[in-house]
This record gives C-alpha cells, sequence and structure tokens, in this order.
C-alpha cells in the first residue's frame, strides 16, 4: 500500500488536478446545489404539513433522494473523468514517454485511474456533513449510511476501471468515452429491463406467486439502482427473492460480480499497455 501511494504517476497527476482552481469552483457549486435541494426539501415539507415538523419518514425520503442524486453523480461523471486517462496522453503524443520511465504498467494504470476517481470521491466525501443533517430528525442510522457510501465506492472503481480499460483499448478519447457511456447505460437501465422481462416471463409460464428464475435474479444483482433500493430498503430486497426464488442476498451479487469486473478491466489493461514490450508486462 506505501509503494502504491507513493506512484509517481498519482503525485503528478493528483497535483495538477488539485491544483485546479476549476477543481474547487465545481465542488463548491455542487455541495451548493446539493444543501439548496435538501433546505429546500426540508422547507417545502415543513411549510405543506401545516405543523412545522420534520417526520422521520420525511427524513427517510430525503437520505434516499440525496443517495440516488448521489449514485447519478458517480455513474454519469465517473466516465468522463477515466475514459480518457490513456488515451489522451496518447493523442498528447506522450505516453511513449511515460512508457520508457521506470514505472510499471500496473502503476501507471493505478495512477491514472486513481487520480481520475479521487475527485469525485472527494465531491462524494465533502457532502457527508449535508448527509448528516438527517440524523437531526432521524429515521437513518450510521451504518445505513457507511452501508451506502461502500456500495458508492465500489461503483466508482468499478466503473473507473473499465473507463480505464477502454481508455487503454481505444485510442481515441471520444470513442472510449462513448463506449463507457454505453456501458454504464446498459448496466443502468438495459439490465433492468432484462429484469422485468425475466420476471414476467418466468411468472407467465408459473402458477405459483413463487417462480425459480436466476437470470432474472442476476439481472437484478448487477443493477446499481435495484441494489440501492435494497440496501435502503431491506423489504424490497425480499420481494424481489420473493419474485426469483433465488435464496441469495443481492448486495452479496453485487459485491462478487463487480469485484470481479474490476480486477479484470484492471489486468487486461495492465496487459494491454504494453503489448509490444513484454519486459514491463
Amino acid at each position: 500500500m506505501k509503494n502504491a501511494l507513493a506512484n509517481p504517476v498519482l503525485l503528478k497527476e493528483l497535483k495538477l488536478r488539485f491544483r485546479n482552481l476549476k477543481s474547487f469552483i465545481g465542488i463548491f457549486f455542487y455541495l451548493a446545489a446539493l444543501s439548496l435541494f435538501v433546505f429546500g426539501f426540508i422547507f417545502l415539507t415543513t411549510t405543506l404539513s401545516g405543523n412545522g415538523f420534520f417526520r422521520p419518514d420525511e427524513s427517510f425520503l430525503l437520505f434516499a433522494m440525496i443517495s440516488y442524486i448521489q449514485l447519478g453523480l458517480i455513474l454519469f461523471i465517473t466516465p468522463g473523468l477515466t475514459a480518457g486517462a490513456i488515451s489522451s496522453e496518447r493523442e498528447k503524443q506522450t505516453l511513449n514517454i511515460l512508457l520508457t520511465t521506470s514505472q510499471t504498467s500496473w502503476q501507471i494504470i493505478f495512477g491514472k485511474m486513481s487520480s481520475s476517481i479521487a475527485f469525485l470521491l472527494l465531491m462524494i466525501v465533502s457532502g457527508l456533513p449535508v448527509y448528516s443533517l438527517v440524523f437531526l430528525y432521524g429515521g437513518v442510522s450510521p451504518v445505513q449510511i457507511a452501508i451506502i457510501f461502500a456500495f458508492y465506492f465500489l461503483t466508482l472503481v468499478a466503473i473507473g476501471s473499465l473507463g480505464v480499460l477502454f481508455s487503454t483499448w481505444i485510442r481515441k478519447t471520444i470513442v472510449s468515452m462513448i463506449v463507457t457511456y454505453g456501458v454504464m447505460l446498459f448496466i443502468t437501465a438495459v439490465t433492468g429491463f432484462f429484469m422485468l422481462i425475466s420476471i414476467s416471463v418466468s411468472q407467465g409460464f408459473g402458477m405459483q406467486q413463487t417462480t425459480f428464475s436466476p437470470l432474472a435474479h442476476f439481472w437484478a444483482s448487477v443493477n446499481p439502482a435495484v441494489v440501492m433500493v435494497t440496501l435502503l430498503e431491506p423489504s424490497f430486497s425480499d420481494e424481489i427473492l420473493l419474485m426469483t426464488g433465488v435464496p441469495f442476498p443481492l448486495w452479496a451479487g453485487y459485491l462478487i460480480f463487480y469485484s470481479l469486473v474490476t480486477v479484470g478491466a484492471l489486468l487486461l489493461a495492465v496487459k494491454k499497455l504494453r503489448v509490444n514490450m513484454s519486459k514491463y508486462k
């Protein structure tokens, strides 16, 4: 771990990114918009209810809405930050210079990916004070927030590794970005559609309420939006398990699948970076 953090590529990229005033301006406007949404929601809820109270169930609703806003931030910004990590160096004709240094392929890939997602990770962590407002009204436990942030981190790293992989394989940054966004759209929208189709087909041919559909369970376990619902409301997980007939937690399938995706994508990116330089593989 010490050697990984002492990565020259990582340190250089972090300095370039966080010395830029635009990065902190972006964080400022993000937190301002998030705070405006939270306080606006609390104000409208207490005003419309007429009693001036903010109930725990309303606090949980606010927490769920903020969680999905953060998830959307991860899904739509991470590809833009990581899909040009290697291809941009190739377009600037600086990749060959980088490859002639003493840095290994793993150090280059890890440094590029970590620096790309560090900014987004800082934005997510900086939103913790806004998240902490829900503790004033109840309805949410600290353990639940910790689980949601662990879910964020896994999703962020998985999408970031895919972005770096496509950036290594594809020479043009714009094409790499399109492919990464296409994969992100598949895992968020298409998998949800396939889940609904699989459940409908299994229930259409079965006479019982409980059916066995491992395919529907798989599509549900790889969909970030569906898994987040089960983390926010565990009873929804029981309903999905009842509809699919597979007694395996969705969060466990999500953890296994995207951990394998992350490891596989990074290994392929490392292998592809120096295809003609076996000495440094």
